[in-house]
């Protein structure tokens, strides 16, 4: 009984602590006071033309209200002037002025750019867009492929260089809004640069083929990028274009070693040139053996005298 009347009045006490807490807390709410702020009665994608219809107002504490929020419905819509959603707005989402247009302003892809930043539109197609994967504020790398300085087009050596890392789509084709996720093949893209990458590329697209490469959202940039070449256009066993040590090759045994060898004295073996010079002497026919593998050990015999 003893313990029974305790845990009554210990259940009692805390009743008591949380109504007046709870009490204190809306006392405070209504001391701040409310305000009515402007927010989204149905989604709104980019290009929605804002009406009375799309908002309504709810009560924000005086302390919480976001910055750039509408009060009245004069304030968003004056009177003969429209306005248009620049960004997705979620149903009960706060209207700010930084996700729509300005008065009378139509919506804008200039609206969305950073600071300091410029819209550049490329040419793509279905390959070098990826299919049509790519989709507004996603980001990409900027591929150029053109002819090694030195070649002439359509006979130098082609090469495939990183232009930009990192750029964030701002529209395919015309459409700056988020569509819903399927592929759509498209003919131009337009990426958020800085000026001077808005230069480069502007030149890459005179001189060579741009593709694009999707990334990984939030994904840091590689500091280190490479030039490919058609030299690189092998099977990693043989070396691509840079062919393994001496030191490498001897790792290698039987077959795989000559191989490698024969190949390295192919490359090191100087061509012949033009203009009278005389020929390479061929070189004498290896006499012919047999390697024979015995587990993990080989040998080698000469067949004839």
């Amino acid at each position: 009984m003893l313990a029974l009347a305790a845990a009554i009045v210990l259940g009692l006490f805390a009743v008591y602590i949380a109504n007046a807490y709870l009490t204190g807390q809306q006392q405070k709410a209504v001391q701040g006071g409310t305000t009515k702020v402007a927010v989204a009665a149905v989604p709104m994608a980019f290009g929605t033309d804002i009406t009375a219809d799309k908002l309504r107002f709810v009560d924000y504490p005086n302390s919480s209200i976001p910055p750039g929020s509408f009060i009245s419905a004069a304030q968003l819509l004056p009177e003969g002037k429209k306005r248009f959603a620049l960004m997705p707005i979620g149903i009960n989402e706060p209207v700010l002025a930084s996700k729509i247009s300005a008065e009378g302003q139509g919506a804008s892809i200039a609206a969305l750019l950073t600071d300091g930043m410029r819209a550049a539109t490329v040419r793509i197609d279905d390959v070098s867009g990826v299919a049509g994967f790519v989709q507004p504020n996603d980001t990409v790398d900027i591929l150029i492929t053109r002819t090694a300085a030195g070649g002439t087009q359509g006979g130098g050596t082609q090469v495939t260089d990183v232009l930009l890392q990192n750029v964030r789509v701002m529209a395919i084709d015309q459409e700056a809004k988020n569509s819903d996720g399927t592929p759509k093949l498209a003919r131009s893209a337009t990426f958020e640069v800085a000026p001077l990458d808005a230069q480069k590329l502007a030149l890459a697209q005179r001189i060579g083929s741009l593709s694009l490469v999707l990334r990984k959202p939030g994904e840091a940039n590689n500091p280190v990028v490479e030039t490919v070449s058609m030299n690189d256009l092998r099977y990693n066993m043989y070396g691509g274009a840079r062919y393994p040590a001496p030191a490498v090759v001897g790792g290698y045994s039987g077959a795989v070693a000559g191989a490698f060898r024969d190949t390295a004295a192919q490359i090191a073996r100087p061509r012949s040139s033009g203009g009278g010079s005389k020929p390479a002497k061929k070189a004498p026919p290896a006499k012919p053996s047999i390697e024979v593998y015995r587990g993990t050990t080989s040998n080698s015999y000469k067949v004839g005298s």
